[in-house]
């Protein structure tokens, strides 16, 4: 990629496709300090402006898809997009819109996370919306990453266990996907399942001890296109991604009366201690020298490249059939 006259190049650029979080535990910024967590520049194309916190979505303000096709295609003519990540789209209109972008760009790596409903319950893709992703914008990304619920949606199966999991991962690539992770944070065992067409694979985990997240599904899809854009194959990813964002759960912390957000620094490990934590209101407000410490050491190294074993997760790979 060009300089532009600077002597310093830029790392990956990644585009988050996705509605705007007021709490920014989910959707855009969530995504945004996903790529930044992982070493990459974030560039966003917002597809709806939703009114909530962490209690829950009130309104949602789809944006007009004209408006929204003037924000991919500046962008595009601008920026070298390795990635692309696409979240909440709102209704069939965006869809389309989307779906026309990438098939004039063919960019090399499109994680889809195909949101239809928000943590809280909240409607964020009509039904129309639903159908086109069933029938056309699945077959355009990489990697499609449902939840169980989502997949039990876009295929009509029921799920109920593993089982079921993989058999919903094989329908959506009959329906013509080219891979997919179905994630089971939904089901009793926390086990995420892949299928790209070829090879099944469970990815298992501890299941972290909390129910109350926001934005799981937003970062896990973020992390895989960064990991992807770094130039590891979907299994790497997906299992990068994985750890991740058990991570970011257990590292989490309330900012609201609601449900609480990940942390997706990984503050504790890599800054040091809260201030706030440890200083009395009066001390907090006093005059005080400022110090600037690096999140890590080099921004450019993506969460990655630490030792698999930094993240505490244990990861089973307990099955790899053709």
């Amino acid at each position: 990629m060009s300089t532009n006259g600077h002597s310093h190049s830029a790392p990956p650029i990644l585009l988050t496709i996705a509605g705007f979080d007021p709490s920014c535990g989910a959707g855009t910024a969530a995504d945004l300090k996903t790529f930044a967590a992982h070493g990459c520049y974030g560039v966003a194309a917002i597809t709806s402006l939703t009114v909530q916190n962490t209690q829950g979505v009130e309104t949602v303000h789809n944006t007009p898809s004209a408006e929204l096709r003037e924000q991919l295609e500046v962008l595009a003519k601008d920026c070298e997009i390795a990635a692309v990540k696409i979240g909440m789209l709102g209704n069939r209109g965006n869809a389309v819109v989307v779906t026309e972008f990438l098939d004039a760009h063919k960019f090399a790596h499109i994680v889809h996370d195909p949101v239809m409903k928000s943590s809280s319950g909240a409607e964020l893709l009509d039904a129309g919306g639903i159908k086109f992703v069933a029938t056309e914008l699945l077959k355009r990304a990489s990697v499609i990453t449902p939840n169980v619920p989502e997949a039990e949606v876009l295929t009509g199966l029921t799920i109920k266990d593993v089982s079921d999991m993989e058999a919903a991962a094989r329908k959506l690539v009959e329906m013509g996907a080219h891979s997919v992770i179905v994630k089971g944070g939904h089901m009793e065992r926390a086990v995420d399942v892949l299928f790209d067409g070829s090879g099944m694979l469970q990815l298992g985990g501890d299941r972290v001890k909390t129910e109350n997240t926001h934005g799981t599904g937003c970062t896990f899809a973020s992390a895989i296109a960064a990991q992807l854009a770094a130039g590891r194959s979907l299994f790497e990813a997906a299992t990068l991604a994985k750890a991740y964002v058990t991570k970011a759960i257990e590292k989490g912390y309330a900012v609201g009366k609601g449900r609480v957000p990940l942390d997706h620094f990984l503050s504790s490990e890599n800054r040091a201690p809260r201030p706030w934590n440890t200083r009395s209101a009066s001390a907090r407000h006093a005059p005080r020298r400022r110090t600037h410490r690096p999140l890590r050491t080099d921004l450019r190294r993506p969460y990655s490249a630490m030792k698999f074993s930094a993240f505490s997760v244990s990861l089973r790979f307990v099955s790899y059939r053709l």
